[in-house]
């Protein structure tokens, strides 16, 4: 135990300036915390087996910014290690994992972001801004339609009747293009700051089953995540999963409506029991349930289990996915009726507001973390060179 203390106490001292095996000067600091904290970790080892962060330390002696930047996109944020960790505040190492790392996320959102200017964006993305755009674009469209006398009234349940289509093209199309794009751009540079290999059928086939089955949101020993204490749950788990597969049903379902437009011919209205309206349907009540759940675990979460700083940006995609999911069901309920115009409305404003805040959100965070985990699996595939001896 007093080896233990002693290696600690030196890594501890890294961002004083006592014991530097990086040069700190050339981290920002919330990247300097994050290899100090990950200098102790190393010594220390407990949280081994908690998940992909741990042994992906471990085969670094050194912690550099793209280490840094992957190491951080590599943690789920499930809480484990912190109450697992006995130099957690307040001890006077004050190691805290997740909200050192969730800190150091938002300089890679900021770092990668494409055009690089608009990096900023990520610091200002909150709560009071979603709904400030979902209001601005509703009342937009709304007053478009008001002018044009057709904002109350039965259209036969035909969206195109109210706003026509090469319209919601010319709308829609630009902004999630560059909204595609602009992610495109970040996690490609997030990529290349630290080359791994190319990937194999086995590293695809494994990081795909860690996306998916958001595996490392179990807790390490597969009984889940710590929320408002120390108590394990699955909560977190189960609420992102319905998040995330909410969203994938609903954008399958614009996607076949998409095909069914423009291979097949079918134009929309679609019925109830068609494909689309199935997988929207069915994807609009995971996501809203799942969203809901979601809000209602981060504003339990313990205060030292985040960065306070990030959540107005949290909630904020979080509203905006629930705002997207629940309005889109109330306009399939207004199908045929006079409300079906301001519905429309409401909703559209809901999704232009989420894609335009996509490529500066916490949407970004699945796409880093989904590269991240990518990386690992390749970097697992290969010889460990500190346990080889190869320095």
């Amino acid at each position: 135990m007093q080896q233990l203390e002693a290696l600690t106490r030196e890594a501890a001292a890294l961002g004083e300036g006592k014991a530097r095996v990086i040069p700190i000067h050339a981290l920002s600091r919330d990247e300097a915390e994050v290899a100090r904290v990950l200098q102790i970790c190393n010594a220390c080892r407990y949280c081994e087996g908690f998940c992909a962060v741990f042994p992906a330390m471990t085969r670094r002696l050194e912690f550099g910014k793209a280490d840094i930047h992957y190491l951080a996109n590599l943690c789920h944020n499930c809480g484990a290690c912190l109450h697992a960790c006995q130099y957690a505040p307040p001890h006077e190492f004050a190691v805290n994992v997740p909200r050192s790392m969730a800190q150091v996320r938002v300089t890679t959102y900021t770092d990668y972001a494409w055009p690089s200017a608009f990096g900023a964006l990520y610091k200002r993305n909150g709560l009071v801004l979603a709904l400030a755009l979902v209001l601005g674009f509703t009342l937009f469209m709304t007053l478009g339609l008001a002018a044009n006398g057709t904002l109350w009234g039965t259209v036969n349940g035909s969206f195109y009747a109210i706003f026509p289509h090469n319209l919601l093209v010319a709308l829609f199309a630009p902004v999630f293009v560059f909204a595609a794009l602009a992610l495109g751009v970040g996690v490609r540079r997030f990529w290349r700051q630290e080359e791994v290999g190319s990937p194999s059928g086995a590293a695809l086939s494994e990081a795909a089953h860690n996306v998916l089955s958001l595996k490392y949101l179990d807790g390490g020993h597969g009984e889940g995540c710590n929320n408002a204490d120390d108590a394990f749950t699955h909560a977190r788990r189960r609420f992102h999963h319905l998040t995330f597969y909410g969203f994938m049903l609903c954008f399958a379902a614009t996607s076949v409506a998409t095909l069914y437009h423009y291979v097949m011919g079918w134009s929309a209205p679609y019925d109830f029991v068609s494909l689309p309206k199935l997988l929207g349907m069915s994807g609009g009540i995971l996501l809203a349930v799942g969203t809901a759940g979601l809000f209602v675990l981060n504003l339990r979460r313990h205060p030292l289990q985040q960065d306070p700083a990030q959540r107005p940006m949290d909630r904020g995609f979080i509203a905006l996915l629930f705002l997207t999911a629940a309005s889109g069901l109330v306009l399939m309920l207004t199908r045929g009726t006079a409300a079906l115009p301001l519905a429309l409305c409401v909703h559209l404003g809901c999704v232009m507001a989420l894609f335009a805040t996509m490529p500066y959100g916490k949407f970004a965070h699945g796409i880093f973390r989904c590269a991240a985990l990518l990386k690992w699996a390749i970097e697992r595939c290969q010889p460990n060179r500190l346990q080889l001896g190869d320095d």
